[in-house]
């Protein structure tokens, strides 16, 4: 290939923006794309794997994302490639529906970027960070179909519920502490701002504050809270598990599937669907009598990647918020789905 046609430069388009899409030549080298395959990039962002797709060969990618914002960079590249993209406006876990009522009924390839992308991360005004002040929102739909907000989770749940997020979802283990800190400060009045939140957060943490006027290269004591807030608004697990059985149902025999993960909690989903799903479990004693295979659940996947793959040197040095980066991959069998799929 011409350098400029390469996946790296195609992919260049969306960093432009400040959007750095995460191994993207690992993805790609599992995906295979080829020109008579169609392909979903079903978390679209900045568009980064669907341009790589498309510049790698593949006849036809769909891009699948709720935000609006996202919608429309994906209508541009529509736009740009004719025929071969079509952009999606919905959540990836109802990939198969949406994918289907396009008139295709299965596909070669699935990308997954899992996350908040750079966009929602550093805009102010979409309230995902508290790097810079901004309304608590973190609504990746932006608030289509009545989605509650980061605000009125902080200002409506009460003091169970939300250390239950933080210790689940945060895997904070302050959690009860920053609970009841939120609730006596929204005693005086809402909590709407990122930075307010934040410094609540840190003054219920030991040492937060310190902790945050360090340079020692410590995590800020909000991250893991913000973060909880995040995956609770958007259901972010709830859609990681929908989406993941929607790839098995829309995936053909020998289609493969490769999910980037950023966090434990992402990846140890997608670990744990892809073992179960592969027949992957501990095996039977030899003292019992085998399980016919009617009476067991038949394989879907052909794991990939046993271990999850990580990003290079080179590219956390390009690119630091690809450090906690995992990528699994899996291949689709000729094998009865649990919906029953093909």
């Amino acid at each position: 290939m011409m350098a400029d046609d390469t996946p790296f430069a195609a992919s260049h388009a969306a960093t432009n923006s400040g959007h750095l899409p995460v191994m993207i030549a690992e993805v790609l080298a599992f995906l295979a794309p080829h020109e008579r395959g169609i392909y979903v990039d079903g978390t679209f962002g900045g568009g980064g794997y669907s341009r790589a797709l498309l510049a790698g060969g593949a006849g036809k990618v769909f891009g699948i994302d709720r935000d609006p914002e996202a919608v429309a960079r994906g209508q541009a590249l529509a736009d740009e490639q004719p025929g071969r993209f079509v952009m999606l406006k919905g959540t990836f876990g109802r990939m198969d529906s949406l994918v289907r009522a396009n008139g295709t009924d299965f596909v070669d390839g699935i990308a997954l970027d899992l996350g908040v992308s750079s966009f929602q991360l550093d805009d102010p005004a979409r309230g995902f960070s508290f790097a810079k002040d901004g309304p608590l929102d973190m609504r990746m739909s932006q608030g289509d179909g009545g989605d509650a907000s980061a605000a009125d989770l902080v200002n409506q749940v009460e003091e169970k519920e939300l250390a239950r997020i933080f210790r689940e979802y945060g895997e904070e283990r302050f959690a009860r502490r920053i609970a009841r800190a939120i609730i006596e400060r929204r005693m005086q009045g809402p909590i709407a701002r990122t930075g307010e939140l934040a410094e609540i957060i840190r003054g219920a943490v030991p040492g937060g504050r310190r902790q945050k006027s360090s340079k020692a290269g410590k995590i800020d004591p909000a991250t893991r809270s913000f973060q909880a807030l995040r995956i609770a608004v958007n259901h972010e697990m709830e859609e990681l598990d929908q989406g993941l059985a929607a790839a098995e149902e829309l995936l053909r025999p020998g289609g493969r599937l490769a999910a980037v993960s950023f966090h434990s909690l992402e990846d140890r989903r997608v670990k744990s669907f892809l073992r179960r799903r592969s027949g992957d479990r501990p095996s039977p004693s030899r003292h019992l009598p085998p399980v016919p295979e009617t009476l067991a659940e038949r394989p879907g996947f052909r794991q990939l990647t046993r271990r999850a793959v990580k990003p290079g040197a080179a590219e956390i040095a390009r690119n630091p918020r690809a450090r906690s980066a995992r990528l699994r991959a899996a291949e689709r069998l000729a094998a009865a789905s649990p919906g029953g799929g093909a």
